[in-house]
């Protein structure tokens, strides 16, 4: 089965950037969850994705670097499995340029030549450790986990996850999914992420899923669906060029998929992990150092203290178990 990667990624030290940045919002301004620095600092690690693709998926078929035009000078252009994709390549010029990650995400489908099957990347998760096709999807199906989470809706991105959940209401009968999909929603493996599930099961309502941080594999056939239900409502969330309360996000083709049944359950917890650095940075490097997950999310944060320390060490923990040149670098 073919399967690609899709990842983003952004450099703020760009001139260029910069200066469209400044066009429509004038500053970074670390009070601000939109437009953090930590939302658009490169902190040198990309070569180790990249690295940890080749030693440890080698089965991807292609893999498409979205950027505002944007490429890092150690990166290899001609590699034959690479496509460089300019947000204008698929997202409609009038939306551009764009600053909101969540609006990069809804449009992934119209990537030019991109697989049915693929995984999306932010260019902090990473691949530490042999990750075979079958982590993904079987039969073609991708894997995931179904399985609620509390929101109390106070954060910007909080919010945004009641937007999906809106729309999701509107369009399916919760008791008849669950109904129809019992094992697949109380499926063993998920251990005990699916208490709240059991305590709502007689509730009217969806909640909001929870949300693995990381790579997350998808169909293009979902994201056309919910583009056919929710194209108005996508629509007008695209003049948003930075990140809005009132935003839709990839959880919603997520969420969509698992109501469709277009979903294997899988626990993605047991090889996945999302360290938030400003926390929990030492665990962090010990895992990557140990190779205890198939896959980790380093998350920056504009808190973090000592920052040039503690990415040092992140970096010197990726070098330990990838030191050798990928053949996407020059």
């Amino acid at each position: 089965m073919d399967i690609d990667f899709v990842v983003t990624w952004v450099d703020m030290n760009d001139p260029k950037w910069q200066m469209d940045f400044a066009a429509y919002s004038g500053k970074i301004d670390n009070k601000k969850n939109e437009v953090t620095e930590a939302r658009f600092r490169d902190h040198g690690l990309l070569k180790y994705w990249f690295r940890g693709v080749d030693k440890f998926a080698p089965w991807v078929r292609n893999i498409h670097f979205v950027t505002c035009g944007q490429q890092p000078e150690w990166l290899d252009t001609s590699h034959p499995k690479l496509r460089m994709v300019n947000h204008e390549d698929y997202i409609p010029k009038q939306f551009l340029p764009c600053f909101n990650s969540s609006l990069i995400e809804i449009y992934l489908h119209r990537i030019p030549e991109l697989a049915e099957h693929f995984v999306y990347f932010n260019d902090d998760f990473f691949i530490i450790n042999d990750l075979p096709q079958a982590r993904f999807f079987t039969d073609g199906v991708p894997n995931d986990i179904a399985a609620f989470r509390m929101n109390m809706g106070l954060s910007l991105w909080s919010k945004c996850l009641k937007n999906n959940i809106a729309i999701i209401n509107r369009r399916f009968d919760k008791k008849e999914v669950m109904a129809r999909d019992h094992d697949k929603w109380f499926h063993e493996s998920y251990g005990k992420r699916s208490r709240l599930t059991r305590l709502l099961k007689s509730y009217d309502k969806f909640i909001t899923l929870r949300t693995p941080h990381n790579a997350q594999p998808y169909t293009k056939t979902t994201f056309e669906e919910v583009w056919a239900y929710a194209g108005k409502e996508l629509t007008e969330m695209s003049a948003h060029r930075f990140r809005s309360p009132k935003d839709y996000t990839q959880e919603l083709f997520r969420t969509w998929q698992i109501c469709r049944s277009n979903f294997e359950p899988y626990n993605t917890y047991q090889d996945t992990k999302m360290f938030p650095l400003v926390f929990r940075a030492p665990k962090a490097i010990k895992a990557i150092r140990e190779q205890s997950y198939k896959l980790v999310c380093v998350n920056d944060s504009e808190h973090i203290v000592n920052y040039d320390k503690t990415m040092q060490a992140v970096s010197d923990a990726f070098n330990h178990i990838l030191p050798e040149k990928s053949t996407f670098e020059r």
